[in-house]
C-alpha cells in the first residue's frame, strides 16, 4: 500500500501532542464509531488546525500499525506547507509577473508531481491546493516531480475560493483551463500575475471556481480524442505564457 511508504504516527496523545508541536499532516484516520471525551478532544484539535481526516474500519488500522493503535493513524506530510497569502504575497515579491498554479481536485500523485515539474521549470513560484479531495503530496509526488515539489511554495487550503479571492485582489488574473471554453489560451492575456485552475481528471474545474474565472480558454483539439492529460494541458498553458513573456 502506499500508505505503507508514509511516515506515521498511531495513538490519539502522540498524535495529539505532534499537533500541538506544530508538525504538518497529509492526513489522519479515524477508527469509525468511535466515542469519548478524548477522542471528541482529538477531533476538535484536528478541525482547528484545518487537518484532513478520514473515517475508516477498523481492519484498515490494523493492516497499517502490528500494535495498539487506539483507532488512530496520522500520517506527517513530507512538505512543509506555507499559508496561501504568504506563497501569493511573496511571489508578488520576488517577480514582476508571477505564476500560480491551483488544482482544483487532481487526485492522481504522478500528475501532481509532473504539474509542479513542468511549473519549476517554467519558473512559476507555487501550488495552491485543496486540503480535502486532492491527491496526496507524499513521497511519490516529490519523486514524480523530480524534487521540484521540495523547491516550490505549496498552499494547502480548506476551500480554494479563499486562495482565488486573495489572488485576485492582489492583481492575479485568474485562467481556467476548460475544454468547454470558447477561447484559445493563445488569446489569453498571460504577461501578468497569473493563476492557473487545472481541474480533476475525472469532472474537471468546479463550477464555483469558474464563475470567480477572470478568463476561460482551451486548447484547441483536432484528434478525435477530446482532452488531453491535466499534466499534459498544464504544461501547454504554462510554456503558453512562458512564450508571451518572451515576446
Amino acid at each position: 500500500m502506499e500508505e505503507q511508504k508514509l511516515q506515521h504516527l498511531f495513538g490519539i496523545h502522540p498524535v495529539m501532542e505532534a499537533v500541538k508541536a506544530g508538525k504538518k499532516f497529509d492526513k489522519v484516520l479515524l477508527k469509525q464509531g468511535m466515542e469519548g471525551p478524548l477522542y471528541r478532544e482529538l477531533t476538535a484539535l484536528l478541525a482547528r488546525n484545518s487537518i484532513p481526516v478520514q473515517y475508516v474500519p477498523v481492519e484498515r488500522l490494523n493492516r497499517i500499525v502490528k500494535g495498539a493503535h487506539q483507532g488512530v493513524v496520522a500520517y506527517i506530510s513530507c512538505i512543509d506547507y506555507v499559508p496561501y497569502e504568504t506563497l501569493i504575497d511573496t511571489s508578488l515579491a520576488t517577480s514582476e509577473a508571477p505564476v500560480i498554479v491551483i488544482l482544483d481536485g487532481v487526485s492522481d500523485v504522478r500528475n501532481l508531481g509532473a504539474i509542479a515539474r513542468t511549473l519549476e521549470c517554467a519558473g512559476g513560484s507555487g501550488i495552491i491546493v485543496p486540503a480535502k479531495g486532492g491527491a496526496a503530496l507524499n513521497a511519490e509526488a516529490i519523486k514524480a516531480s523530480a524534487g521540484a515539489l521540495m523547491r516550490l511554495s505549496v498552499a494547502k487550503v480548506p476551500n480554494l475560493r479563499l486562495a482565488a479571492y486573495y489572488l485576485k485582489q492582489s492583481g492575479f488574473r485568474l485562467i481556467s483551463l476548460t475544454e468547454k471554453a470558447d477561447r484559445l489560451i493563445y488569446d489569453a492575456d498571460m504577461t501578468g500575475p497569473c493563476a492557473f485552475v487545472m481541474g480533476s481528471e475525472g469532472k474537471g474545474i468546479s463550477q464555483s471556481m469558474l464563475e470567480l474565472s477572470d478568463d476561460k480558454v482551451s486548447i484547441p483539439m483536432s484528434g478525435s480524442i477530446s482532452s488531453l492529460n491535466v499534466s499534459v494541458a498544464t504544461s501547454v498553458v504554462l510554456y503558453e505564457a512562458v512564450r508571451q513573456r518572451m515576446k
